[in-house]
């Protein structure tokens, strides 16, 4: 690629999708524009942070569209505890509480005791538990962090656990066929078109569920899969970072779509656990922001600074392998979209298993395609390898230039 790609993101705004935005943005990639989608946090809660950073970093200019709010499978989407202990229940550290809110953040909605936000098609609806299990009796599917209701580990923000004891038998999880494409979200039609306006020379660069890049794929194929494709999220070498140990988040929101996508006849990149584990940001790395800053950065860097201590004690306070810092999952995938030689990779046709049990496997799970030769199915490449320390320090050192350089 003899010139820098034009970016379309899709993002679920959490915190490391928020350093992977200020990366981006320091390095002066060529965004085109954000899907904001759910996942760390509802659709309209990403949407909210997303355009408050791209304010916050200089970049109003660049457009946000309203993503997928629910993964194809379910009607209804949750984020779960899970979530809310990594990200904050903003998805920003909780800003407040940072010291770094924006007048451009307006405040979420208060929620009645024992009673969860949820996100569908339409809106934000309120429901309680009670509510919950009418829903899932009914036969509608309600996703809670990526689990239907009934699987033991759904867990909601406001009663960690309470799906644990319910009982209530998890439905059968619909089929979508090739031919069912659901409704295309703005964020997706932002990805169509910029795939017929750039065609190869557009990479689209996921770092949330693959709802809205599988509903690009299948309104327009022929388009889409020109572009190129990377995405954080699977795992094919290391445990993953689900309570099963076998998925990785982003994956186990959609598998459906992560599958599609993995068998989609595009220029695919994985980068998973098996790279981003070894790419650990520490409490000194940020303490290098923090000295950088200027008057004008100062406001920008704060919440940077926040937001990553936020994520390096949750990480260290949940297992011992994070002790030296937060695995920069999200920047690690957008560094590569600009600069695909900073992983190596091995070429396999992938898939996303989409069921639990016997014969099918775990689902969520990605894993190498054992009928890819039957099927002619498509390479993906995994990235695999990674220099963890030159990685954490280009990022640091690309960032704190950028605020050193605000004036």
């Amino acid at each position: 690629m003899t010139t820098a790609p034009h970016l379309v993101l899709s993002m679920d705004t959490g915190i490391d999708d928020a350093l992977a935005l200020a990366y981006l943005v320091a390095a002066g990639a060529r965004i085109d524009g954000v899907s904001a989608t759910y996942g760390n946090v509802l659709q309209q809660q990403s949407e909210r942070n997303t355009r408050m950073l791209l304010d916050m970093l200089g970049r109003p200019d660049i457009p946000v569209a309203a993503g997928a709010r629910h993964p194809s499978w379910a009607k209804y989407f949750v984020a779960d505890a899970g979530c809310a202990r990594f990200h904050g229940n903003d998805g920003l550290g909780d800003l407040q509480a940072a010291g770094a809110e924006s007048p451009a953040q307006s405040p979420a909605p208060a929620t009645a005791p024992g009673s969860v936000e949820a996100s569908t098609g339409s809106g934000i609806v309120e429901l309680t538990a009670t509510r919950i299990e009418a829903l899932a009796r009914q036969g509608h599917t309600v996703s809670v962090g990526g689990y239907p209701v009934g699987d033991p580990h759904c867990t909601l923000p406001a009663m960690p656990g309470f799906f644990a004891h319910t009982g209530i038998a998890a439905p059968e999880l619909p089929k979508h066929p090739d031919g069912d494409c659901p409704p295309v979200t703005e964020g997706a039609r932002m990805i169509v078109d910029a795939a017929r306006q750039y065609g190869h020379d557009l990479t689209i660069v996921a770092t949330g569920p693959l709802t809205d890049v599988d509903t690009a794929l299948r309104a327009d194929p022929d388009a889409v899969s020109r572009a190129r494709i990377v995405f954080m999220g699977g795992t094919l070498t290391q445990e993953g970072n689900c309570y099963d140990l076998v998925c990785e988040t982003n994956v186990l929101q959609d598998p459906q779509a992560a599958d599609r996508v993995l068998r989609a006849h595009a220029d695919t990149t994985m980068v998973g656990l098996d790279v981003t584990h070894r790419c650990l940001f520490g409490d000194a790395d940020v303490a290098q922001w923090t000295a950088a800053a200027t008057a004008g950065s100062r406001r920008i860097a704060s919440l940077l600074a926040g937001i990553a201590g936020f994520s390096i004690r949750a990480n260290r306070e949940s297992d011992p392998i994070f002790a030296a810092g937060m695995p920069l999952h999200d920047p690690l995938a957008a560094a590569v979209a600009i600069d695909p030689g900073l992983v190596s990779t091995l070429d396999l046709p992938m898939i996303v298993e989409t069921r639990t049990g016997d014969g099918s496997g775990v689902r969520g799970r990605t894993i190498g395609n054992p009928r890819g030769v039957v099927d002619n199915a498509p390479p993906v490449h995994v990235a695999l390898g990674v220099d963890g320390e030159g990685f954490v320090r280009r990022f640091t050192d690309t960032i704190r230039g950028f605020l050193a350089s605000i004036g």
